[in-house]
């Protein structure tokens, strides 16, 4: 089944869900049911009342009877006059219906069902299309009931969303459930508690570091400069507020100002402010930075630029805030206030391919770093029947689109293309991390830009001593600090290897006697550089070695009267059990070994 088949036949059946909906629910007012990536919902509004598990449950069994009777779908149109009619006690069709008739239709799509007897079951305002009967759905399964803001906007009303799994045979509907049951056991969510916090005290999306937590992050930041000063990045820093003229003239004011926190006013003191009604207007005027960008680009203007200077490029993990909707936020996935590893590379035309490169070899070394090996590569590209989207000019698209599918043909990266899915500035590579149930997760990104050295004038003096515009080059090589590692929790199960693990040992005396041994250990360990901790709690020993295997610890090191005598410890290392006793420097060693190489 092709995927515009698959999604016909997922709409389809939101349409049965909508015709079982209204048998028992006949007050229930419709709005939309879209094909997702594994299904299908439709969002209700019910008025006061809420649908339960046992609604579902009736739901499901009626769509199950609908799609035996093999109802036919059939397709007829109405003038907008008589739509409007026909649907004036439904509000949201209604707004639907108004959109498409100020874009010029003059006519209004609906499908119906009719069953064997040609009596008309259902009706409903769609585009379409749809299969041509209801026999011909496949496998489904309808999953949770959710809140949904109307259109997504949270000034609109609540509205109740009914999911569902659907697949083309019930092999691959019970084959991806298993899939959901793995990803449950790894959602980063839970297993990541001990990690980090997400507090609607604090704020939504904005997640507070536990010590395990912020040492993990600090382990992954450190491996990042490290390779980034290898790499011959410099590194440079920028606040977190910027005046709302520079982001008018970076141009995200007009562009992305919505993805914005409101405007925040400096005033003269909080007198000045809580009057502020009967101030004209404000001195200063600061916006929450969404990019790291703009300050980047005044770096370089504050001093004249050579040629010779350049390539530069500029690293700098930077906390950025943008206003996502809450409906959207998930976990550490979709957050509101997120440090990206960001860079950017300054360059002549003629550095550009060997920079594209070697960003993204960079970006493959990362990934190969932290075991990422499921995902794929999109080349996205400028609309070409919607030029007016983005900025520049015909040539510079045509080059900097060329030059990068190029680099993308000769390094092999096997990339996908995205016509449309550029950004305003200009196109990029993009490399989505693919998680336990194959869902495409946003991380690397390379991009050019055509904007910003146009709207900031940037200039560098070539070899002929005259003016000239650089390239700009945008990339982050893990996309945010908060999304790597919700993703790397979830890869790892939350069992990090060995060199990432915030608690790599733990040492268990066997009883009081030996703690004192117990502590050298741990003191020998710590002087190479492990993060080690003792557990000498009164407790049973078998009972700190399910603790420590609950932890996830890679290694659990026993000690008692024979480690003690022959200055050994008893390995036990996480997924391979009982190793006996080991000499102490040849544990290190081999420990070492493992870090070096990254396990």
């Amino acid at each position: 089944m092709t995927k515009e088949q698959l999604e016909i036949m997922r709409h389809s059946l939101s349409h049965i869900m909508a015709q079982a909906v209204l048998k028992f629910f006949p007050e229930a007012k419709l709005t939309i049911g879209p094909a997702i990536d594994n299904g299908f919902y439709y969002d209700f509004d019910l008025s006061d009342k809420s649908f339960s598990p046992e609604d579902l449950k009736k739901i499901e069994k009626e769509m199950r009877k609908i799609v035996k009777e093999n109802q036919k779908f059939v397709h007829y149109v109405l003038p907008v006059k008589e739509a409007k009619a026909k649907l004036k006690d439904n509000p949201y069709k209604l707004e639907m219906i108004e959109e498409l008739a100020a874009e010029g239709e003059k006519e209004i799509s609906f499908y119906k069902n009719v069953n064997k007897d040609g009596e008309e079951t259902f009706d409903d305002m769609c585009r379409g299309p749809h299969v041509e009967f209801t026999s011909e759905v496949g496998a489904f399964r309808l999953q949770k009931i959710a809140g949904a803001y109307w259109r997504g906007d949270e000034k609109n009303k609540m509205l109740q969303r009914i999911y569902a799994l659907a697949f083309p045979t019930l092999e691959e509907l019970e084959k991806y459930e298993k899939l959901l049951v793995e990803a449950e056991k790894r959602d980063h969510r839970v297993i990541g508690k001990d990690l980090f916090v997400l507090d609607p005290v604090v704020g939504l999306g904005l997640p507070l570091w536990k010590p395990k937590g912020a040492l993990l992050w600090r382990l992954i930041e450190d491996f990042w400069y490290q390779e980034h000063l290898k790499n011959g990045y410099e590194l440079v820093r920028s606040p977190h507020i910027g005046s709302r003229a520079l982001w008018e003239t970076s141009g995200h004011w007009n562009f992305y100002s919505e993805s914005m926190y409101p405007v925040l006013e400096v005033h003269k003191s909080l007198k000045e402010y809580q009057n502020k009604a009967v101030v004209d207007k404000p001195k200063e005027e600061y916006l929450l930075k969404p990019m790291n960008c703009p300050f980047h680009v005044q770096i370089y203007k504050s001093e004249m630029r050579s040629y010779r200077e350049l390539p530069l490029r500029w690293a700098e993990c930077g906390t950025v805030y943008r206003y996502e909707k809450s409906g959207e936020l998930s976990g550490l996935a979709r957050v509101r206030g997120f440090t990206q590893d960001d860079a950017h590379i300054i360059c002549t035309k003629e550095q550009v391919e060997a920079e594209l490169k070697q960003v993204a070899q960079f970006i493959k070394y990362i990934f190969d770093s932290f075991g990422f090996k499921d995902y794929r590569i999109y080349l996205s590209l400028r609309d070409p029947s919607n030029k007016e989207k983005y900025a520049g000019n015909d040539a510079g698209w045509e080059f900097t689109e060329s030059v990068l599918e190029k680099v993308a043909d000769e390094l092999g990266l096997g990339y996908q293309k995205d016509i449309g899915e550029a950004a305003f500035y200009g196109p990029k590579l993009d490399f989505k991390v693919n998680d336990v149930l194959g869902r495409e997760w946003q991380c690397s990104t390379l991009q050019f830009d055509f904007n910003l050295p146009q709207q900031f004038d940037m200039t560098f003096i070539n070899k002929d001593g005259k003016e000239e515009r650089p390239y700009m080059l945008h990339r982050a090589l893990m996309g945010s600090f908060e999304r790597f590692i919700g993703l790397l929790i979830e890869h790892y199960a939350g069992a990090f290897p060995l060199w990432l693990s915030p608690t790599q040992m733990t040492v268990l005396p066997i009883s009081e006697k030996f703690d004192d041994y117990g502590k050298k250990v741990v003191a020998k360990l710590r002087q190479a550089n492990f993060r080690v901790n003792l557990n000498n709690e009164n407790e049973s020993l078998g009972k700190r070695i399910r603790q420590a295997e609950t932890e996830k610890t890679p290694y659990i090191l026993v000690v008692g009267e024979k480690e003690e005598k022959d200055e050994t410890v008893a390995v036990r290392k996480r997924g391979e059990g009982d190793l006996g006793p080991v000499p102490l420097p040849r544990f290190i060693e081999t420990a070492l070994g493992e870090i070096e190489n990254r396990k």
